[in-house]
């Protein structure tokens, strides 16, 4: 079970890695939209969370109920956003720099939220 919680956890963190990373690429360009490392990323860091919840609580392991209901939100808008926004040609800048926000929120509730596992 620890190899399969370990190898979620590097899923989740490379599912936040080109959510970032799609978002990051346009910070330059005048028009944004979402791209595929968007929409991937969002949906891998995603899936890969709710399974690793899972995996943890299936092991008994502890979690902070909390912590994870915050970032599933916050996760879940970001999916919800990327997804309604896909087919479109572009997106409004706003709404760009609130994916960009939510998700680097959704970063520091992981690295700056203390938790035992998750």
């Amino acid at each position: 079970m620890e190899i399969l919680r370990h190898l979620l956890l590097v899923i989740h963190i490379l599912g936040f890695a080109a959510l970032l990373g799609g978002l990051l690429v346009q910070a330059r360009e005048p028009q944004k939209s979402v791209n595929a490392l968007m929409r991937d990323g969002a949906g891998t860091a995603f899936l890969a969370g709710l399974l690793l919840v899972g995996v943890i609580q299936a092991d008994d392991g502890d979690l902070d109920n909390t912590k994870i209901a915050v970032k599933g939100v916050i996760g879940l808008v970001i999916l919800v956003l990327v997804m309604a926004n896909l087919r479109r040609e572009r997106i409004a800048t706003g709404l760009w720099t609130l994916l960009l926000l939510l998700t680097v929120a959704n970063i520091c509730v992981a690295v700056f939220w203390a938790s035992a596992h998750v």
